[in-house]
C-alpha cells in the first residue's frame, strides 16, 4: 500500500479542471459537480449518444419503399433531441456512481485521485444528491417514450449499477460497459416499434463489441496503476495482443452491423457508412501504440468519428430512397 500511495502522490494531476469553456461558465462552487458528470469531457456522452442515433435512424429507413416522404425515413427529430438531453444526464449520473464507488481506488491512482471525492472537494452526501438529480432528469427523457421503451430504459439501471464492481472481479469489464453503453442500441427501435426485433438485437451485440475495442485502448493509459491497486481491465488481459484482438472485436462489430442493416432492409448508402467505418477502425489499429497513454486517448476519442460516419451513412440511405424518384 505504502508503494501504491507514493506513486500516487507524484507526477501531474491528469483529472483537474482545466481551462475547458464548462469552467468558465460555472461559478468554481459548481466546479466540483462538472467534474463528477464529466462535463468537460463530452466524448462520454457522445460515445453513449451514438447507438441511441443509429438505432433511431435504422429503425426510421427500416423497410423503406420507393415513395416514401424523406421526413418518414429520417429518424424524428424530437427523439434525437431526447436521446442528446438523457445521453447527457445518465452519462453525468453514472460517472457520479461511479466516482462515489470509486473513491478509495482513485484515491490511489495518479490520473484520478484530484477528483472531487478522493480530494475532500464534495462530501458522499452532496455526490449522491447530485447523482439523484441527474437520474431525475434523465427519468423525464425516457417518460416521453412508450410504456415498452420506459420499461426497456428502467432496466438498463441494472447493467448500471453492477458495472463499477465489475473491475474488482473479471478481466472483462469493458464488457459490462458495453452492455450499458450499447442500450442505446434497442432503445432507438423500441421507441420507433414499441418493441424489439433482429435488427436492434444485432446492432446492440455490435455495438457492444466496438465499445469493448474502444474501451480497451482507453484503458491502457491507466494500465500500470491499475496492476498496482489491482484493478482488472481488457488492456491488461489482452496485453501485447491488443491488436490483434482489436482486429476481431471491430470486424465483429462490423459484421453484426452490416447484417442488422441487411435484415431491417435500409437503403444501400447505409452500407457504405459502415465500409467508411471499418477503414477508420482499421487506422486504429494500425497506429496504436499502447505504451504511448496520450495517443490511446486520441484514438479513444476518434471513436466519435465513427458514430458521425455511420450515422450519417443511415442518413443518406432515407435521403436516397426518398428522393431517388426525382432524380
Amino acid at each position: 500500500m505504502e508503494t501504491i500511495q507514493s506513486k500516487a502522490g507524484q507526477g501531474r494531476v491528469a483529472d483537474a479542471p482545466s481551462g475547458h469553456w464548462v469552467y468558465r461558465a460555472l461559478p468554481r462552487g459548481l466546479w466540483p459537480y462538472a467534474q463528477l458528470a464529466r462535463w468537460d469531457r463530452p466524448i462520454g456522452w457522445v460515445l453513449l449518444l451514438w447507438p441511441c442515433w443509429w438505432s433511431a435512424a435504422m429503425a426510421a429507413s427500416a423497410y423503406a419503399r420507393p415513395g416514401d416522404s424523406l421526413m418518414s425515413l429520417l429518424p424524428s427529430p424530437w427523439f434525437l433531441v431526447l436521446f442528446l438531453v438523457g445521453a447527457v444526464a445518465m452519462r453525468g449520473a453514472g460517472c457520479t456512481y461511479n466516482d462515489i464507488v470509486d473513491e478509495g481506488i482513485d484515491a490511489q491512482v495518479e490520473r484520478t485521485r484530484s477528483r472531487p471525492l478522493p480530494s475532500g472537494q464534495v462530501t458522499r452526501r452532496q455526490a449522491w444528491t447530485f447523482l439523484v438529480l441527474q437520474a431525475l432528469a434523465g427519468l423525464v427523457v425516457l417518460l416521453q417514450f412508450n410504456s415498452f421503451a420506459i420499461l426497456l430504459g428502467i432496466s438498463s439501471l441494472v447493467i448500471v449499477a453492477i458495472y463499477p464492481f465489475m473491475k474488482r472481479i473479471t478481466n472483462w469489464p469493458q464488457f459490462v460497459l458495453g452492455l450499458a453503453f450499447s442500450w442505446g442500441a434497442l432503445m432507438g427501435w423500441a421507441a420507433e416499434f414499441g418493441d424489439l426485433d433482429a435488427p436492434a438485437v444485432l446492432l446492440y451485440f455490435g455495438s457492444i463489441m466496438w465499445v469493448i475495442g474502444y474501451d480497451t485502448i482507453y484503458a491502457h493509459q491507466d494500465k500500470e496503476d491499475d496492476a498496482l491497486v489491482g484493478v482488472k481491465s481488457t488492456a491488461r488481459f489482452f496485453g501485447e495482443n491488443t491488436k490483434s484482438w482489436l482486429v476481431g472485436l471491430y470486424a465483429g462489430a462490423l459484421m453484426l452491423f452490416a447484417t442488422a442493416f441487411a435484415i431491417a432492409q435500409v437503403p444501400m448508402p447505409a452500407l457504405a457508412g459502415l465500409v467508411a467505418a471499418g477503414i477508420h477502425m482499421a487506422r486504429q489499429i494500425t497506429s496504436l501504440d499502447i505504451d504511448d497513454p496520450d495517443q490511446c486517448l486520441r484514438l479513444f476519442r476518434s471513436n466519435g468519428q465513427v458514430g458521425w460516419i455511420i450515422f450519417i451513412g443511415l442518413l443518406c440511405g432515407g435521403a436516397w430512397v426518398a428522393l431517388k424518384p426525382l432524380i
